[in-house]
């Protein structure tokens, strides 16, 4: 899912402007605490009175009062909604193994009725405002971003893909899954320019967390790493005692409440894989004013 970042509290987004101690490590042996990546968050999406949920076979437009304004039938199963002025994007997933996996259609629909505007391809999304989006595809010698107007028109295109972050201008955390990797934290300009921001060293690196003034924070392998607007980078915490291998079938996720960012790497076990060895960091995040 995409992350929003925000009109610039607290300074202007730069990296060296946070600081973080881990206070503690702890390992325990037992269900993960993240949801696999491909996992459907309840709702898809929401805006002010109305959120959209989706279930096999359908998705519906849900206002605050839990009536049901309208239901789009689809052949799969809805993953994940960026709603856009009068446009709502969804993203599904093909319940039959196809040439593209598990990957169904991305749905341009009407949020005042369903109506179908576009299909269009492509594994992930986010929202640009007005009805705009971007959409992103990985794999089979594709790693693109496409942006779309509210009718589902094409009109820009960039050599990159990842989490997108939406602020002022669009970020991308990229996820390659090529070992070693080549992805980098990037900005996409107009005209299909990506400015590339500091290099990662992990392939599939987990959704990131945006703090108050747009940086962002990327759980990159065994380090989180601050990415600030200009793309500039520190090294905020070396997460000692990680196994040595983070990448395959792990979970890796950051999480925040206040102050405290929670660095979470869950790693299924061998002689039973729906345990996992979960190792979690608890950081305190300090802001230089």
């Amino acid at each position: 899912m995409p992350r929003r970042g925000t009109s610039g509290e607290a300074g202007g987004g730069t990296a060296a402007a946070w600081s973080a101690d881990v206070l503690e490590h702890r390992r325990t042996v037992g269900e993960s605490p993240l949801a696999p990546a491909w996992w459907p968050k309840d709702p898809l999406g929401r805006r002010d009175d109305v959120r959209l949920v989706g279930e096999v076979g359908s998705v519906s437009c849900v206002d605050s009062t839990g009536r049901t304004r309208w239901t789009y039938r689809c052949a799969g199963r809805p993953n994940a909604a960026h709603l856009s002025g009068d446009r709502a994007l969804v993203t599904t997933d093909s319940l039959e193994y196809t040439p593209w996996g598990n990957l169904g259609p991305a749905l341009l629909l009407d949020l005042a009725d369903g109506r179908l505007v576009a299909e269009l391809r492509g594994r992930s999304g986010a929202a640009l405002g007005g009805g705009r989006f971007v959409l992103g595809l990985e794999g089979y010698d594709f790693f693109d971003t496409w942006a779309y107007d509210r009718e589902g028109t094409r009109t820009d295109a960039w050599r990159s893909f990842g989490h997108y972050v939406v602020g002022t201008g669009l970020r991308v955390v990229e996820a390659d899954r090529r070992r070693p990797t080549k992805g980098s934290v990037v900005r996409l300009l107009p005209g299909g320019v990506v400015e590339r921001g500091p290099r990662l060293t992990d392939p599939l690196p987990p959704e990131p967390l945006v703090l108050r003034d747009g940086t962002i924070l990327v759980l990159d392998g065994t380090v989180v790493r601050a990415v600030g607007r200009g793309l500039d980078s520190v090294v905020l915490a070396e997460l000692t005692g990680a196994p040595e291998d983070v990448g395959g079938p792990t979970r890796r996720g950051l999480r925040r409440d206040g102050d405290r960012v929670t660095a979470v790497v869950s790693v299924p076990r061998a002689d039973k894989p729906s345990l996992y060895t979960v190792d979690t960091w608890t950081l305190t995040l300090r802001h230089r004013t």
